[in-house]
């Protein structure tokens, strides 16, 4: 069920944590950031289908006390100078800091963050696809109307896809999905998806 309707572009809607980086636990320092293999291809595939790119995260470490908003904004700062050392941008970096237990509307996988995106970055969700590597990742996929890829990096790689609501794919890392997400849009038409 597509939550909010949208006439914009598709995207990838990427988790953080054993997707795009190495899975720390609670990450807090900035010299443990690490790109996982095959994210800069995944990552540069995706820009040449021509899809925007965007990290939500779930940061439940601010609400613990282990460390603050702040330590996240230089996590992201590492992210952002890794990418852009191999002529990469993130088009914007959403996190929720709260506890699971807060019933917030910004912890995934409730929608509110990928809602947050899709109106300020002109989102298609329909259109769009989350990839993470937990079962949270691909129910917000679905709650957003989006097409869910479980990736087998981080959790994924114990994460048992039978129990997951199908048809949910699953795929080796970030190339394999923009692989995977290459040829659904080429399916569709085209081997780069038209949103005009």
């Amino acid at each position: 069920m597509v939550l909010s309707p949208s006439t914009g572009r598709p995207f990838v809607l990427l988790d953080r944590d054993g997707t795009l980086i190495e899975e720390r636990g609670y990450l807090r320092d900035v010299e443990q950031v690490r790109l996982l293999p095959r994210t800069v291809s995944g990552l540069r595939r995706f820009r040449e289908l021509g899809l925007g790119l965007v990290l939500v995260t779930n940061q439940s470490g601010v609400a613990r006390g282990y460390f603050d908003l702040k330590r996240v904004d230089e996590v992201h700062a590492r992210v952002r100078a890794l990418l852009a050392q191999e002529g990469l941008h993130l088009d914007g970096i959403y996190v929720c800091p709260h506890l699971p237990e807060a019933g917030c509307a910004c912890r995934k996988p409730s929608p509110g963050l990928g809602l947050q995106a899709a109106a300020e970055l002109g989102i298609d969700l329909s259109r769009s696809f989350v990839v993470g590597d937990t079962p949270g990742d691909v129910a917000w996929g679905e709650r957003l109307g989006a097409t869910s890829l479980l990736v087998r990096t981080g959790h994924g790689a114990r994460v048992d896809v039978a129990r997951l609501p199908q048809p949910t794919r699953a795929v080796d890392d970030l190339l394999h999905a923009a692989e995977f997400v290459q040829r659904r849009m080429a399916s569709t038409g085209g081997g780069r998806w038209n949103w005009s």
